[in-house]
């Protein structure tokens, strides 16, 4: 574990009653960067989240974020994050300019108009600026409502699961915005069950399995985990759908000899633990 990271994670256990969800998780998520932490539903993406973002306390095991442990200095880390959740937190019935102007005097903000322009900017949205959220698609409300989350400027951001669904046209404008805020500096914990998603959008992805953290590095380092293909002219290089498939013990075809993780191309429908 450096002394530099973000988020750091070192066995963190929770439970539902007779329910293990987290078995001892460890991981860590450096400054400025993508975190991807993908597993099908139920594997505990959200109830990390939870714990992470203080809306949940774990039953053992120790999380810190921006250098605050998350119980001892539950209102230190509050100030240093913002969340968004699997479900655009917008109002319908206001403009988008009106929904972040309301965010930034909530806050306590000054020049909350200025501060509202220079987000719709930011996220293409000026041109709907004035328009009631209703009519907006659902890659525009998404991408209002990571922009109502860096209102602060948060130096981390949670973001669960932030398409799912969304038609792929939306899904690009989301993934264009995560990189961005990437690319000036926010700290990114991304879940997702899309395995192209994490592909395209991480530094380094996190596989959550059972409760525990089975693989964690790069896209490249994962695939060195997939066997080597035995071809005479072409090495054929594994999809990170092939090395979570074959980290998790499935054989592609649907069985996998009795350990069953949801994990497909499409989304996961097993109810996950909040």
């Amino acid at each position: 574990m450096t002394t530099d990271a973000a988020i750091r994670v070192q066995g963190l256990e929770k439970s539902y009653k007779e329910l293990r969800v987290l078995r001892g998780v460890d991981f860590e998520v450096a400054r400025g960067s993508i975190f991807a932490l993908l597993g099908s539903n139920g594997a505990g993406k959200t109830t990390i989240v939870n714990i992470l973002s203080t809306l949940l306390r774990p039953d053992a095991g120790t999380v810190t974020v921006d250098g605050f442990g998350v119980g001892a200095q539950a209102a230190d880390v509050r100030e240093s994050i913002s969340l968004t959740g699997q479900f655009a937190a917008v109002d319908e019935i206001l403009t988008g300019r009106e929904n972040l102007v309301l965010v930034a005097r909530l806050r306590h903000l000054k020049g909350a108009g200025q501060i509202a322009d220079d987000l719709l900017a930011r996220f293409q949205l000026t041109d709907a600026a004035g328009r009631r959220v209703a009519t907006y698609s659902g890659g525009m409300r998404r991408r209002l409502d990571i922009a109502m989350s860096l209102i602060g400027n948060p130096p981390v951001i949670f973001l669960d699961e932030p398409t799912t669904g969304l038609d792929p046209e939306s899904r690009l404008e989301v993934h264009n915005s995560v990189k961005q805020l990437a690319r000036r500096g926010t700290t990114v914990l991304l879940t997702t069950q899309y395995l192209d998603e994490a592909e395209q959008l991480a530094d380094r992805i996190a596989i959550l399995h059972q409760g525990r953290i089975i693989a964690n590095g790069t896209l490249a380092e994962l695939k060195q985990l997939f066997p080597p293909a035995q071809v005479e002219y072409v090495e054929k290089q594994p999809s990170l759908e092939e090395v979570f498939l074959a980290i998790t013990g499935h054989d592609g075809n649907g069985s996998n000899n009795g350990n069953d993780s949801g994990l497909a191309t499409t989304p996961l429908t097993t109810k996950e633990p909040r």
